[in-house]
């Protein structure tokens, strides 16, 4: 799978058509969760994984989704 150029930077997937149908989910688990929604907001100012390298996988809920953006 060859990389891809956006403007948010390079990213490897395998069936780009497919981002609306995911952006469509993780705004529907922001919506539905909000303890997942306190537990993302609790740590957006300390940054507790600033510097870190984090990879998905082939196996990624929209929760997972939700708490690394």
């Amino acid at each position: 799978m060859a990389p891809n150029s956006s403007l948010e930077g390079d990213y490897k997937v395998a069936d780009l058509s497919l981002a609306e149908s995911g952006r469509k989910q993780i705004e529907l688990a922001e919506e539905e969760m909000p303890g997942l929604m306190a537990l993302r907001a609790q740590g957006y100012d300390s940054q507790p994984l600033a510097g870190a390298r984090i990879m998905g996988s082939l196996h990624m809920t929209v929760q997972t989704a939700v708490l690394i953006e």
